[in-house]
């Protein structure tokens, strides 16, 4: 996908690259929610979602939400966006937040290019936003979302039985988590005052 503006980026990792959502981007972004095969692995239900509500979604999130932070995962090499991935209900106070993402351009699935997007919100939400802990939730069905997020650093903290319902098949919500104290190697430390 040629785009006539080179995208903003923030985050710099040595596959990919993050930035903050685009407008220009709503068809693909739209493509990919309406992908089932991308989609079975996301809490949200396999309903089709039209470009309008799409549109809708984006004006709502682009507005300033202290809540939350959401950015498009760029390959590094092409800089093709392949995926999104965001930070939500952010509590400052508690230093809590949840993490989600969507590879939404199947030939980089199984690259690495989950793990380390995962890792870099990581390090962006415990460097840079002072979070203590980040948590996610995954389908036991998602083999491989689970060893990305075991490689990023998140760790299994409780399970809830049977929570999903997938054709005639129940699988359980897996909760994981991973502590600021557990985290290690930030890329962002440049960006710090020195002690």
């Amino acid at each position: 996908m040629e785009l006539a503006d080179e995208p903003i980026l923030n985050i710099r990792g040595e596959k990919v690259v993050l930035g903050p959502h685009r407008r220009e981007l709503l068809p693909l972004y739209t493509r990919w929610i309406n992908d089932f095969e991308v989609t079975r692995t996301l809490a949200a239900r396999m309903r089709p979602m039209t470009l309008d509500a799409e549109t809708e979604w984006y004006d709502r999130i682009s507005r300033a939400d202290p809540g939350q932070v959401l950015f498009t995962i760029y390959e590094r090499a092409s800089l093709q966006p392949i995926g999104v991935t965001g930070l939500h209900d952010i509590h400052s106070i508690d230093g809590t937040a949840e993490f989600g993402i969507l590879i939404g351009e199947k030939e980089h699935w199984g690259r690495g290019c989950g793990t380390e997007s995962a890792r870099l919100m990581l390090d962006y939400g415990f460097t840079l936003l002072g979070l203590q802990n980040i948590m996610l939730t995954v389908y036991a069905y998602n083999e491989r979302g689970l060893r990305a997020y075991q490689r990023a650093g998140f760790r299994e903290f409780g399970r809830r039985r049977a929570a999903r319902r997938l054709g005639a098949e129940r699988y359980d919500l897996i909760y994981m988590e991973c502590l600021t104290s557990e985290f290690q190697g930030s890329a962002f430390k440049y960006l710090l005052p020195e002690a």
